[in-house]
Order: C-alpha cells, then sequence, then structure tokens
C-alpha cells in the first residue's frame, strides 16, 4: 500500500511539473503575441499619422499654389489695364497733334500765296508775315516729329499689351484646367527626346483616357501642352505638343501634368 502511495504521489508530481511547463510555454506564447500585437498597432498609428500630415501638406501646397495663381492673375490683369490706358492716352494725343498738324497746314497754305507775291509790290508788315510763316513751318516740323514719336509709343504700348495677354492667356488656361479635374493630376516619369513622347504615372485607373490633353507644368508655371496616345492600367504614354512650348523648352522627367480635356 506504501508503495502504491509513493508511485501515485510520483505520477502527480510528474504530470503537475509538466502541466507547469506547458503553463510557462503558454503564457511565454501569449506575450509574445500580445507584444507582436502592440508593435503593429504601434506601427499602424505611425503610418497613419504619417499619411494625415503628408494630407495636410498637400492641402497645404495646393492652397498655396492657388494664391500664386490668382496674384499672377491679377498681376497680368492690372498690367493690362494700365497698358490700355496707356494706349488710349496715346491715342487721344496723337489726335490732338494730327488736328494741330491739319491747323497748321492750313495756315501754311492760306500763307503761301502772300508769300509769293513779287518784290516790286512790297505789302505793309510783310516782314511779320515772313516771321510768321517760318514759324508755323518750324512748329509744322515739331508736331510731325511729336507724331511719329507717338506713333512709335502706341507700337510699343500695342507690343507690351501681347506680352501681358499671352502670360495671363497661359495661367486663364492652368487654372481651368485645375477647375476642369483638380484630382486628375501627376507627373513626367521619363521622355524620349528621338520619338516627342513621354511616360507618366498615371494610367486607366486613375481615369485617363487616350486622346486626352494635359497641361506640363514647372514650379506652378505652364511650359506646354501633351496628348495622350496609349493608356495602361497605371501609366500612360503621351505625346508632347511641339506647337505648344516656346522656343528652347523641353519636357523634362518631374514636371507635373494636370488634366486639360479631351480633343476632338
Amino acid at each position: 500500500m506504501p508503495k502504491i502511495l509513493v508511485t501515485l504521489t510520483v505520477l502527480f508530481l510528474t504530470l503537475s511539473a509538466v502541466f507547469g511547463v506547458l503553463n510557462t510555454t503558454k503564457a511565454r506564447s501569449l506575450r509574445e503575441i500580445a507584444a507582436r500585437s502592440d508593435s503593429a498597432r504601434a506601427a499602424a498609428e505611425q503610418a497613419r499619422m504619417a499619411k494625415e500630415k503628408e494630407s495636410r501638406q498637400r492641402e497645404t501646397d495646393s492652397a498655396a499654389k492657388d494664391a500664386r495663381t490668382d496674384a499672377k492673375i491679377a498681376s497680368a490683369e492690372a498690367d493690362l489695364v494700365k497698358s490700355q490706358s496707356e494706349r488710349a492716352d496715346l491715342h487721344a494725343q496723337l489726335q490732338a497733334d494730327q488736328q494741330q498738324i491739319a491747323d497748321l497746314q492750313r495756315r501754311l497754305d492760306e500763307a503761301a500765296p502772300k508769300d509769293l507775291m513779287p518784290d516790286a509790290l512790297p505789302m505793309p508788315g510783310g516782314g511779320d508775315l515772313q516771321a510768321q510763316l517760318e514759324d508755323t513751318r518750324k512748329q509744322l516740323d515739331s508736331a510731325e516729329r511729336e507724331k511719329q514719336l507717338l506713333s512709335g509709343k502706341i507700337r510699343g504700348a500695342q507690343d507690351q499689351r501681347g506680352g501681358v495677354e499671352a502670360p495671363r492667356k497661359r495661367v486663364a488656361a492652368a487654372v481651368r484646367a485645375v477647375i476642369i479635374n483638380p484630382k486628375l493630376r501627376g507627373t513626367v516619369l521619363a521622355v524620349n527626346q528621338a520619338y516627342n513622347f513621354v511616360v507618366l504615372n498615371l494610367g486607366g485607373r486613375q481615369g485617363v483616357e487616350a486622346n486626352s490633353e494635359m497641361l506640363v507644368l514647372r514650379g506652378g508655371t505652364l511650359i506646354g501642352k501633351i496628348r495622350v496616345s496609349s493608356v495602361e492600367p497605371a501609366t500612360a504614354i503621351a505625346d508632347i505638343v511641339g506647337s505648344s512650348l516656346a522656343p528652347g523648352v523641353q519636357v523634362q522627367p518631374g514636371d507635373s501634368v494636370i488634366y486639360a480635356g479631351t480633343s476632338s
């Protein structure tokens, strides 16, 4: 009987030791699982905060770009108004000078026959008439020179107006493109100058369609236009519209693109 009790006791102690080892192993596994879960949760929280920060930064950059665009448009409009005002003033002054020239020419025509009378029959006050005639000729020459000067200023004002309207139209086109679809924008990944095409980081998943046109911007300034020729799920190939580029300007990797509609 005592041997049986001793055997049972040893058996129970052995079982207790085995269960203790199993419980310890299970507890350690649970702690490791909990630690990995906490690490994953912390990583997910950091990723979420990073995305939120990036989203807020993009919104801030977009607002700053919109403000700069509005400022450029306002400045271009102010320059255009100033140029038109100067042109109107020059036209008014030119008309006044033309009227003065016409009056002087009429006075010269009226005075010329009297100046051609024979010396044998001098008229009283002939010297005064000659002086008036000479003074009229001088005034006429001065008015002609002023007319030519004003004509040159008007041509300069017209050239300046053309220079102001061109950037204004480019900025307005960029603004219209943003209003059409502000979310459909991307970047030029590669440029093939030999065959005049570019590769974009936009594709069918973002809504890009063949034959759609996009504006190319660098530093917020419009530099040209491209036309999509081939669309893949994540990328697209577009032909560079050469006539839209200024002389010496080329599309480069890293330039931004904005959707501008579909060509007919």
